[in-house]
């Protein structure tokens, strides 16, 4: 395999990571967060938090797919 192929599939993969376990977490998230805000909705604000928080794992995915890539 060439450098320059194993550099996109690295970068590929970083993507790749981050994505899955967004999606993982958030679905966990998700569903804890909708029975505990159809028991008190007053904390519907913390569970929006809390969905987002995931998000910061495919951003450094993302990153690191970009170091990869640039450098």
């Amino acid at each position: 395999m060439e450098p320059e192929s194993a550099r996109f599939i690295g970068a590929a993969v970083a993507i790749l990571a981050g994505a899955l376990g967004t999606g993982w977490a958030q679905s966990r998230i998700g569903a804890a967060g909708a029975g505990a805000v159809a028991e008190r909705p007053e904390i519907s604000n913390q569970i929006l938090i809390f969905l987002a928080l995931p998000e910061t794992m495919i951003i450094l995915g993302f990153v690191v797919a970009a170091m990869i890539l640039l450098l």
